[in-house]
């Protein structure tokens, strides 16, 4: 049963590549979660602003009030929360006083800085030619820049057996084999959105 959609940005308009990452994501979402008993239900919506929109129609208009956004933050975060992040941001300027702020969230600066965090998990699907001396060695994974950990991660798999780092198709078998407590460890914004659907579930 589903209890929780969450609107993401990713995906392109392209329903198998949306479909790719859906199952990724739920799969990773659903293993850090009540040990998968519950599958959130995710929304991958392509841009960013569609993210918004479909997100913003699911409270005002249906008033589903288990909705949650997650985007990328493109940058690092200096504001005190994820909604007045995405306010100052001058590329995106967006109000989302129409949701609390347990409500929306960020990928800390991309999906991709998730995906770095689980090292195991790289090299065991990249195989025999993954470098990992070229993935990012700071504990503070969230201040990487989105272009640095992109330019680690094409790097550290450009010789490996499967080749480059794909951001749908690879990301969809690495989603699934992530550690979800392994990225949480180093990506507080991920545990943030753990903690918001795990409080979310045990209200049901």
């Amino acid at each position: 049963m589903s209890v929780v959609t969450v609107y993401m940005e990713g995906g392109g308009d392209d329903e198998e590549r949306q479909a790719a990452l859906r199952t990724g994501m739920e799969s990773f979402l659903t293993r850090g979660l009540a040990g998968g008993e519950v599958r959130p239900r995710v929304v991958p919506c392509g841009g960013r602003s569609d993210a918004r929109d479909r997100f913003r129609r699911a409270v005002e208009v249906r008033k589903d009030a288990a909705a949650v956004l997650l985007v990328d933050s493109e940058q690092r975060v200096t504001a005190a929360t994820a909604r007045e992040h995405l306010r100052q941001r001058p590329e995106d300027g967006w109000d989302l006083s129409f949701a609390s702020e347990d409500r929306v969230h960020l990928m800390i600066q991309a999906m991709e800085t998730w995906v770095v965090a689980d090292r195991k998990a790289l090299a065991l699907y990249y195989g025999e030619g993954f470098d990992e001396c070229e993935l990012p060695e700071t504990d503070e994974l969230e201040s990487v820049s989105k272009g640095s950990v992109a330019g680690a991660l094409r790097a550290a798999t450009e010789n490996s057996a499967r080749r480059r780092y794909h951001k749908i198709w690879h990301a969809r078998d690495l989603l699934r084999q992530m550690n979800p407590d392994t990225v949480q460890d180093r990506c507080p914004a991920c545990r943030r959105l753990f903690d918001t659907l795990a409080k979310e579930i045990e209200r049901q």
